[in-house]
């Protein structure tokens, strides 16, 4: 399974905030530390904010910080909010053309399973459990 560049710069960007305890950053400092693209890591702030992971404050001197502890944000809860889907497989997603296997597959419930394993593993792992303590 790989994570989309969407999830990624979710997670960085929550571990940046979590490590910079309460004070507000900025798109633009995160972005250049990490080297990602602005207009992107805007979006995921956007999405972030919806989803009450960030919190987002207006004006000149406004910025991004942690709308909640960072005990309390757990990995699994941010990636099934940032990625897409969980198809590893196209038979997965219920839009493919029938496969002549299916009645004898058991690769299909394998790969759940997997997938589901993963998930609860990240569900596991607060945010604070990946930021250095300094």
């Amino acid at each position: 399974m790989r994570l989309t560049e969407h999830t990624d710069y979710a997670l960085r960007l929550l571990m940046y905030l979590g490590s910079h305890c309460g004070r507000l950053a900025t798109t633009g400092e995160v972005a250049t530390l990490h080297g990602m693209s602005h207009h992107h890591l805007t979006k995921v702030v956007n999405e972030l904010g919806h989803a009450g992971f960030v919190e987002t404050v207006r004006g000149r001197s406004g910025g991004i910080r942690l709308a909640r502890p960072a005990a309390d944000i757990m990995v699994g809860d941010v990636v099934r909010h940032t990625e897409p889907d969980f198809h590893v497989v196209a038979c997965l997603d219920g839009r493919a053309r029938a496969c002549p296997l299916a009645p004898a597959c058991v690769l299909k419930g394998a790969l759940c399973d997997a997938t589901e394993r993963f998930l609860e593993s990240l569900d596991g792992i607060a945010l604070s459990s990946l930021i250095a303590q300094s």
